[in-house]
């Protein structure tokens, strides 16, 4: 991969990449972009010519393929090539050289090509339809008269599907000529759609389309609005809020978060759609991101037997099938876990009194996963055997006690007191075996083995800092800024090896931001962002490398927008009217605000400012303000 630091520059609400015209400078990048209907991965850039790189690639999640199983969506990449081309007096080979590329939620191309022809393309997803639309600008800036052509109208290709004949169509609203004077332009679209044979095609205009996903973006924005000293930051976890709301697809059992990546999707998992985005979407205020984390809890119910058989790790297919080739990855722990956090922060009592049994059902299972040590044995984790996690590993354990501390607070809220202190005599003893089961020097660093005869330093080795617990604070930041784990693009998986997946990075520089250590903390987050925001492969968190390329999966972007809740700001529920913050405000700072929160049901805005030695919290909602003081590190209480 190549090591060029910066290559986008931050705009107002955006970042744009400008190509130099000195010299060729060849580049090629993808990212994704979803709406609720379908999703495009746009792969661009320029060749070693300085000629436009442009394909995509686009998945329909509804419309299923056989097999249908977990990739089951119909997929179908188009080439530059393939696509309706621009002819410019005639001639088809027009030589249509980028001059920038932009993003703000919408894709921007600004190329010039021959016979003063500026052309000027913006990709995005329809919000609602099953289609994907590029709008042209095609502007002569020339003082010649200059005739332009579009040379086909509409191809289509058939494919069988499960539930019949799936139309895939390229179609365009051009004239059959335009015939530009010096300094004017004519404006057309082009539509990658797909439909099965018996529904109707439903045209809309472009620039409605465009207007509707220009308002989600501005809907993103304005809830749960980060301010800080550093535009890098703020807007890093702008695209976070986008690229973790915008994949929620439409299905036949109600909306559905997905992964995306080209792979994953009208699919849940206990991780990604549970552990990882759930917990997010309260305080987004996100209406429909909320409903489809109420939905994944709701499916996986099916599944809670009186038997105890594990939970599978994955409903598929809109709902229709399952996937548990990795057998227990620990699911019933990650499902507690989020479920009770997202019950919590949401504030809402039928909420929390619909999870509730499911919360209940994932803890008494994890009890009975208990091995004679006392932590929770799993046959796998989240990465699925990938690497080795032992019959009982790290990540499961400490995800079961958080589990039992949030249900201990949700148990007191819906008045089950008994079940509270159940729950708080549990998670006690899961932090003491915790301790003594997985406590170690490795590699000479005082801090955790991720399973029993681990001698190698490991990513999850962060997941009790995430949790607030400090027995092995020290060893094991040690342990994870150490050359071992820590790379240019974040922890690799295990010491020695070049793997790496940014969820557990993502974790981490929550950790550490939750223990206290700031300073250690934004140095590697600002790092992490701007190579992430304004390097190579821009703008979100991404999966894994080598495996799926730096995918831009969805549940990710969740996690770098928790950094900031849960970490910087050191949010988190205490009960349904309830939560407590705990700023680390970086030495550096004068200052930094979340606004427009939606925590506990309530709308808030909380500023953090340093007054001396000292933080000052405001907290203000529609209904006036509160105003806190303390020493750094304070625990603040908020209450209604």
């Amino acid at each position: 991969m190549s090591k060029h630091p910066e290559r986008w520059s931050l705009l107002d609400h955006g970042i744009q990449w400008n190509i130099p015209q000195d010299h060729v400078d060849a580049h090629e990048d993808h990212l994704e972009m979803s709406g609720k209907k379908v999703s495009v991965i746009v792969s661009y850039g320029v060749n070693q010519e300085g000629k436009l790189i442009l394909s995509r690639k686009v998945v329909w999640p509804t419309l299923r393929t056989i097999p249908n199983d977990t990739h089951g969506s119909l997929i179908h990449d188009f080439e530059l090539a393939s696509m309706p081309t621009l002819w410019i007096n005639g001639n088809p080979n027009v030589n249509e050289k980028p001059i920038c590329f932009q993003f703000n939620g919408l894709l921007y191309i600004r190329s010039k090509a021959d016979e003063g022809i500026r052309i000027e393309r913006t990709l995005f997803p329809s919000t609602s339809s099953k289609s994907v639309y590029e709008k042209f600008v095609v502007t002569n800036t020339s003082d010649q008269a200059v005739s332009i052509k579009i040379n086909s109208s509409l191809s289509r290709k058939t494919v069988k599907g499960v539930s019949g004949i799936y139309f895939i169509e390229v179609s365009h609203d051009a004239a059959s000529e335009y015939r530009l004077g010096p300094q004017e332009a004519c404006h057309f679209s082009l539509r990658i759609s797909a439909r099965h044979m018996q529904e109707k095609d439903v045209r809309t205009d472009v620039r409605q389309e465009k207007e509707q996903r220009s308002n989600l973006i501005k809907q993103l924005n304005q809830n749960l609005r980060l301010e800080t000293p550093d535009p890098v930051l703020n807007q890093m976890f702008a695209f976070a809020k986008v690229r973790a709301a915008e994949s929620i697809f439409e299905t036949k059992n109600g909306p559905t978060h997905g992964p995306g990546g080209g792979r994953y999707y009208a699919a849940i998992w206990t991780n990604d759609q549970v552990e990882y985005a759930g917990p997010f979407f309260p305080y987004l205020g996100y209406a429909l991101g909320n409903e489809a984390t109420r939905n994944a809890l709701r499916l996986y119910t099916a599944f809670m037997g009186p038997d105890y058989q594990p939970i599978p790790s994955s409903i598929i297919a809109e709902g229709s099938d399952i996937w548990e080739g990795a057998g227990d990855r620990g699911d019933a722990a990650m499902y507690a876990y989020g479920a009770a956090l997202f019950a919590l922060s949401s504030g809402d009592r039928a909420v929390a009194s619909e999870l509730w049994p499911a919360i209940m059902w994932c803890l008494t299972f994890c009890e009975k996963q208990k091995n004679k040590d006392g932590v929770i044995a799993s046959d796998s984790d989240e990465l699925e055997g990938r690497f080795p996690s032992g019959s009982a590993n790290l990540s499961t354990s400490c995800l079961a006690y958080a589990a039992y501390v949030y249900g201990s607070r949700l148990a007191r809220e819906l008045g089950d007191e008994a079940i509270a202190k159940q729950y708080v005599s549990s998670a006690q003893e899961l932090y003491e075996a915790i301790e003594q089961y997985f406590g170690a020097v490795v590699e000479g660093y005082d801090t955790y083995r991720y399973y029993d005869g681990n001698d190698l330093l490991r990513s999850w080795i962060c997941s009790p800092l995430v949790l607030g617990i400090e027995e092995r604070k020290s060893g094991t930041i040690q342990a994870l800024l150490s050359p071992r784990l820590w790379s240019e693009d974040g922890l690799v998986t295990q010491a020695g090896d070049t793997t790496f997946w940014d969820r557990s990075t993502l974790y981490a520089l929550r950790g550490l931001f939750v223990v206290g250590a700031t300073e250690e903390a934004i140095s590697y987050l600002l790092s992490y962002s701007r190579r992430r925001l304004l390097g190579n492969h821009v703008p979100y968190a991404v999966e894994a490398y080598p495996e799926g390329n730096q995918r831009h999966l969805s549940a990710e972007s969740a996690l770098y927008g928790r950094i900031m809740t849960e970490g910087i700001f050191g949010l988190q529920p205490t009960g349904l009217s309830s939560f407590i913050c705990k700023p680390r405000l970086p030495d550096a700072w004068d200052h930094m605000a979340l606004r427009s929160v939606h925590l506990c049901g309530r709308e808030l805005d909380l500023i953090v400012t340093r007054q001396g030695g000292r933080l000052e919290l405001i907290v203000s909602d529609k209904d006036g303000f509160v105003k806190f003081e303390g020493a750094v590190g304070t625990v603040f209480e908020i209450k209604k």
